[in-house]
């Protein structure tokens, strides 16, 4: 009998104590109505998820179902001598789980569907993997389509949706590839490679060797920015909610998502500044509330209320919360404060939850205003939102700023990133002349 054998080679192997003394109570549950081929008890991943899915039913708490999870691996190796099926990522979540248990004291895989939301069944089962760690980390959106994007273009590079059986090597051509074959920027690369990391390292639980990879060629670029009068020159292109997004990022130095996702409650009127949250690189920071903004702002915000209420009384109403607020917090997402400073005109299906909410305007909403805006003007620069944030710094330095000031309102880490606005600034009383002026 396997049991037996397990039990016998069990006390022979380099496992603890405590695990010799449980581990077989846990298999003798796993093997209950399971029908033995040649004497071995089969162990498939279905088989385990569906056995750790009965204890949760029965009440048994996360650290005992990861034993439980732990006792089948141990036949897996011991007694059938396999690394298939690959348990790891069950491992993870699980581990999760029990800390959250010991913090809170209440059992929570019902929250773990709830996070990982509406998955494809029709992906590939690791692709499947990937989103629900993803969002059990509370990764954006856009980061887990890029991520998705990026393993998705690994598969096809192995030709094998194993991707458990490569490792070093196949990623090291692949980036290298995209340097050099694709000639991608360094930020591309960049992401490529995260995407590969999270993979290896947080969903199949495997140390990487070091990665000698060609390096994308990083370039020196100065930001484009537009003069004041240029700023002039493209304002009164804008009308009604373009407008003001526009004055808010220019006045107060926002990313161009940053200004999509500010909330109502992220806007102190009193103390005249805008709190930018899960900003990049997921920090917060303060910055400047525009005096040149402020009445359109609170205009605004009435619309909002107004919208808000309607929404309420035809049984909507409710926003997206960031990381676990909406499950600490179920009724939260309804009140005022969190709603969209600018929301969307139209109601729209969660792609994660299914739920049908009011969420933010798409970057399309004001992109595309301001590459026609541009063009209408005859501006000859390639601008770009993102060139309103640049133009904020910049014009801020000419006005005579302390750069620290300008790197605190930015949420720069580093005042070298700051710096590069010095070097597109118009330095007036600059001592230098151009020597075919003197001609």
């Amino acid at each position: 009998m396997s049991l037996a054998n397990f039990r016998r080679q069990l006390q022979e192997s380099a496992y603890g104590d405590n695990d010799k003394k449980w581990f077989p109570r846990w298999l003798a549950r796993y093997s209950e109505a399971k029908t033995p081929d040649n004497g071995l008890l089969p162990v498939t991943e279905p088989l385990v998820v569906e056995f750790s899915k009965s204890l949760l039913k029965s009440g048994t708490p996360a650290w005992q179902r990861l034993q439980g999870v732990r006792a089948v691996e141990a036949y897996r190796n011991l007694v059938l001598g396999t690394a298939e099926p690959c348990l790891n990522h069950m491992k993870t979540i699980l581990g999760r789980i029990a800390e959250g248990e010991r913090n809170s004291g209440s059992p929570s895989l019902r929250d773990e569907h709830q996070i990982a939301g509406i998955i494809d069944p029709s992906e590939p089962p690791l692709v499947q993997q990937m989103r629900r760690e993803l969002r059990l980390r509370h990764k954006a959106l856009e980061t887990e389509r890029a991520y998705i994007g990026w393993i998705m273009r690994f598969i096809r590079h192995c030709g094998s949706e194993n991707l458990q059986a490569f490792g070093e090597a196949e990623i090291k051509t692949f980036l290298t590839e995209l340097a050099v074959e694709g000639n991608v920027a360094v930020s591309t690369q960049d992401q490529a490679k995260s995407a590969l990391l999270f993979l290896y390292q947080q969903v199949l639980n495997r140390e990487l060797a070091f990665l000698d990879v060609t390096r994308a060629d990083k370039p020196k670029r100065l930001p484009v920015v537009l003069s004041r009068a240029e700023i002039a020159q493209v304002l009164p292109e804008f009308r009604g909610l373009r407008r003001l997004m526009f004055l808010v990022m220019y006045g107060a130095g926002l990313r161009h998502k940053e200004c999509c996702r500010l909330r109502v409650k992220d806007i102190c009127f009193d103390d005249g500044h805008i709190i930018v949250r899960n900003g990049k690189g997921d920090k917060d920071r303060i910055t400047v509330l525009p005096d040149c903004c402020r009445q359109d702002l609170i205009e605004q915000v009435e619309e909002v209320r107004r919208q808000h209420k309607r929404d309420l009384e035809d049984g909507f109403g409710r926003v997206y919360l960031p990381h676990a607020l909406e499950r600490k917090y179920p009724n939260e997402s309804s009140e005022f404060g969190w709603q969209w400073i600018f929301s969307s005109s139209r109601l729209a299906r969660d792609p994660r939850s299914g739920e049908r909410r009011r969420h933010h305007v798409g970057e399309d909403f004001f992109a595309d205003s301001f590459k026609t805006a541009v063009d209408r003007v005859g501006l000859a620069k390639n601008a770009v939102p993102h060139s309103l944030r640049h133009s904020f710094a910049t014009h801020l330095l000419e006005g005579g700023a302390d750069i620290r000031t300008v790197q605190e309102l930015l949420g720069h880490e580093d005042v070298r990133t700051t710096m590069i606005y010095l070097h597109v600034m118009n330095k007036p009383g600059l001592a230098v002349k151009s020597p075919a002026d003197v001609m």
